[in-house]
Protein backbone atom coordinates (compact mmCIF):
# COMPACT_ATOMS: atom_id res chain seq x y z
CA UNK A 1 0.00 0.00 0.00
CA UNK A 2 1.17 3.13 -0.57
CA UNK A 3 0.49 6.77 1.50
CA UNK A 4 -2.40 8.07 -0.75
CA UNK A 5 -6.20 7.80 0.93
CA UNK A 6 -7.99 4.67 0.42
CA UNK A 7 -12.02 5.08 0.17
CA UNK A 8 -13.61 1.84 0.95
CA UNK A 9 -16.63 1.18 -0.83
CA UNK A 10 -19.46 -1.98 -1.75
CA UNK A 11 -22.85 -3.12 -3.23
CA UNK A 12 -25.82 -2.58 -1.66
CA UNK A 13 -26.31 -5.76 0.52
CA UNK A 14 -22.20 -5.22 1.47
CA UNK A 15 -21.28 -8.63 -0.12
CA UNK A 16 -19.51 -7.09 -2.70
CA UNK A 17 -16.55 -4.64 -0.98
CA UNK A 18 -13.69 -2.51 -3.17
CA UNK A 19 -10.90 0.04 -1.90
CA UNK A 20 -10.61 2.79 -4.22
CA UNK A 21 -7.12 4.14 -3.66
CA UNK A 22 -5.84 7.69 -4.55
CA UNK A 23 -7.72 10.20 -6.77
CA UNK A 24 -9.88 9.43 -9.64
CA UNK A 25 -8.63 10.55 -13.35
CA UNK A 26 -12.20 12.46 -13.50
CA UNK A 27 -15.36 12.91 -11.71
CA UNK A 28 -18.89 14.23 -13.16
CA UNK A 29 -22.19 13.59 -14.38
CA UNK A 30 -23.17 11.20 -17.19
CA UNK A 31 -26.53 11.99 -19.13
CA UNK A 32 -26.72 8.92 -21.73
CA UNK A 33 -29.22 6.70 -22.14
CA UNK A 34 -27.72 3.76 -21.41
CA UNK A 35 -26.31 5.11 -17.61
CA UNK A 36 -30.24 6.46 -17.05
CA UNK A 37 -31.44 3.09 -18.02
CA UNK A 38 -28.68 0.92 -15.88
CA UNK A 39 -28.71 2.98 -12.66
CA UNK A 40 -32.95 3.87 -13.25
CA UNK A 41 -32.37 7.45 -12.48
CA UNK A 42 -31.91 10.91 -14.79
CA UNK A 43 -28.43 10.78 -14.29
CA UNK A 44 -25.27 9.03 -13.29
CA UNK A 45 -22.44 10.21 -10.84
CA UNK A 46 -19.25 8.70 -11.55
CA UNK A 47 -15.73 8.34 -10.74
CA UNK A 48 -13.12 7.00 -13.11
CA UNK A 49 -10.39 5.65 -12.16
CA UNK A 50 -7.40 3.80 -13.05
CA UNK A 51 -7.74 -0.42 -12.51
CA UNK A 52 -4.70 -0.42 -10.52
CA UNK A 53 -6.37 2.23 -7.99
CA UNK A 54 -9.49 -0.22 -7.88
CA UNK A 55 -8.95 -3.65 -5.56
CA UNK A 56 -12.06 -5.74 -4.38
CA UNK A 57 -11.57 -7.05 -0.77
CA UNK A 58 -14.62 -9.19 -0.67
CA UNK A 59 -17.03 -11.08 -2.86
CA UNK A 60 -15.20 -10.99 -6.21
CA UNK A 61 -16.88 -14.19 -7.02
CA UNK A 62 -20.29 -12.49 -6.59
CA UNK A 63 -19.93 -9.95 -8.95
CA UNK A 64 -21.97 -10.28 -12.71
CA UNK A 65 -21.04 -8.34 -15.68
CA UNK A 66 -23.49 -6.94 -18.28
CA UNK A 67 -22.52 -5.37 -21.73
CA UNK A 68 -24.55 -4.53 -23.98
CA UNK A 69 -21.96 -2.73 -25.63
CA UNK A 70 -18.44 -3.60 -26.23
CA UNK A 71 -17.46 -0.07 -24.54
CA UNK A 72 -18.93 -1.13 -20.95
CA UNK A 73 -19.02 -3.42 -18.96
CA UNK A 74 -21.28 -3.15 -16.35
CA UNK A 75 -20.58 -4.65 -12.98
CA UNK A 76 -23.16 -5.51 -10.02
CA UNK A 77 -23.83 -7.80 -7.02
CA UNK A 78 -25.56 -11.37 -7.70
CA UNK A 79 -26.81 -10.83 -4.30
CA UNK A 80 -28.63 -7.86 -4.02
CA UNK A 81 -28.72 -6.83 -7.68
CA UNK A 82 -26.62 -3.28 -6.52
CA UNK A 83 -24.69 -2.11 -9.17
CA UNK A 84 -20.75 -1.54 -8.33
CA UNK A 85 -18.86 -0.33 -11.31
CA UNK A 86 -18.26 -0.26 -15.11
CA UNK A 87 -15.01 -1.00 -16.90
CA UNK A 88 -14.62 1.24 -19.98
CA UNK A 89 -12.02 -0.45 -21.64
CA UNK A 90 -11.54 1.70 -24.73
CA UNK A 91 -10.57 4.07 -22.46
CA UNK A 92 -8.46 1.86 -20.28
CA UNK A 93 -11.01 3.36 -16.73
CA UNK A 94 -13.52 1.88 -14.47
CA UNK A 95 -16.45 3.92 -13.73
CA UNK A 96 -17.11 3.41 -9.71
CA UNK A 97 -20.33 5.16 -9.17
CA UNK A 98 -20.06 7.81 -6.45
CA UNK A 99 -23.09 6.48 -4.67
CA UNK A 100 -21.08 3.13 -3.77
CA UNK A 101 -18.50 5.01 -2.20
CA UNK A 102 -19.79 7.06 0.67
CA UNK A 103 -17.08 8.49 2.66
CA UNK A 104 -15.13 10.00 -1.09
CA UNK A 105 -15.26 13.48 -1.50
CA UNK A 106 -17.19 13.87 -4.53
CA UNK A 107 -16.59 17.10 -6.48
CA UNK A 108 -17.92 16.57 -10.33
CA UNK A 109 -16.62 19.27 -12.72
CA UNK A 110 -18.15 18.33 -16.07
CA UNK A 111 -21.44 16.73 -17.73
CA UNK A 112 -21.12 14.09 -20.48
CA UNK A 113 -23.45 13.73 -23.19
CA UNK A 114 -25.46 16.41 -22.34
CA UNK A 115 -27.10 16.39 -25.45
CA UNK A 116 -29.48 13.60 -24.19
CA UNK A 117 -30.35 15.24 -21.08
CA UNK A 118 -33.82 14.26 -19.73
CA UNK A 119 -32.78 16.72 -16.94
CA UNK A 120 -31.27 20.37 -17.09
CA UNK A 121 -29.15 21.16 -14.37
CA UNK A 122 -27.62 24.58 -13.85
CA UNK A 123 -24.75 23.98 -11.92
CA UNK A 124 -22.30 26.60 -14.14
CA UNK A 125 -20.28 23.03 -15.00
CA UNK A 126 -19.02 22.46 -18.40
CA UNK A 127 -21.80 20.65 -20.54
CA UNK A 128 -20.18 18.37 -22.99
CA UNK A 129 -22.10 17.04 -26.14
CA UNK A 130 -21.04 14.01 -25.96
CA UNK A 131 -17.29 13.37 -24.44
CA UNK A 132 -14.35 15.19 -24.15
CA UNK A 133 -11.35 14.67 -26.99
CA UNK A 134 -9.61 12.67 -24.85
CA UNK A 135 -12.11 9.94 -24.24
CA UNK A 136 -12.76 10.03 -28.17
CA UNK A 137 -15.56 12.21 -27.71
CA UNK A 138 -16.58 15.52 -30.11
CA UNK A 139 -14.98 17.62 -27.37
CA UNK A 140 -17.85 20.03 -28.40
CA UNK A 141 -19.70 22.34 -25.40
CA UNK A 142 -23.45 22.67 -25.49
CA UNK A 143 -25.27 25.33 -23.59
CA UNK A 144 -26.19 25.16 -19.60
Amino acid sequence: MTNETNYTGGCFCGAVQFTVIGKPVAMGYCHCESCRQWSASPVNAFTLWKPEAIQITRGSENIGTYNKTPNSYRKWCKTCGGHVFTEHPGMGLIDVYAATIPQFPYHARIHVNYQETVLRIKDGLPKMKDLPKEMGGSDLSVAE
